[in-house]
């Protein structure tokens, strides 16, 4: 067991975990984050990715001890008083949800891409996306709604 301190979604949390629970049982298990989904346990199909300090995650090959110090983000983090982030909401109005079990680890792994390279084109969004595993829609709707908050963003700076 190890004290830990991390700041998830905004807010400082404080808890003894066990050294070897994974960020992603933490999140669902004790706080009660269902967003984040545990797919593979192996890193392999992205359902589980979360921010970590602002980097993209596979929160099932992260143990939640490793997360102390530090700030992560879970889709339920980037929504501000009930509304929906731009990129959450491009998901929508793209189509880009279908089942809905891998869209917080790709609109994660999306916001990550946008904060380390606003500027993007389809391949980059395709090869960071990669580790993302979807089934239902295709790609080019996730593909269409980054690329669009990419621009809309691009044009508010």
């Amino acid at each position: 067991m190890r004290h830990v301190e991390i700041i998830i979604n905004g807010k400082r949390i404080k808890d003894t975990i066990r050294d070897d629970l994974t960020l992603v049982a933490y999140l669902r298990d004790t706080l009660g984050l269902k967003g984040t989904k545990n797919g593979c346990g192996a890193g392999d199909c992205g359902a589980c990715t979360v921010l970590l300090d602002g980097r993209p995650v596979n929160s099932c090959l992260v143990f939640a001890v490793e997360a102390d110090g530090r700030q992560v983000v879970t889709i339920e983090g980037l929504s501000k008083e009930g509304e929906l982030s731009d990129l959450q909401r491009a998901f929508i109005d793209h189509g880009a949800v279908q089942c809905g079990y891998c869209t917080p680890g790709m609109i994660l792994t999306a916001e990550g891409l946008l904060a380390e390279k606003p500027n993007l084109s389809g391949d980059e969004v395709r090869r960071a996306l990669a580790g993302n595993l979807c089934r239902c829609t295709g790609y080019d709707s996730i593909v269409s709604a980054v690329l669009d908050v990419a621009a809309k963003r691009k044009r508010r700076l």
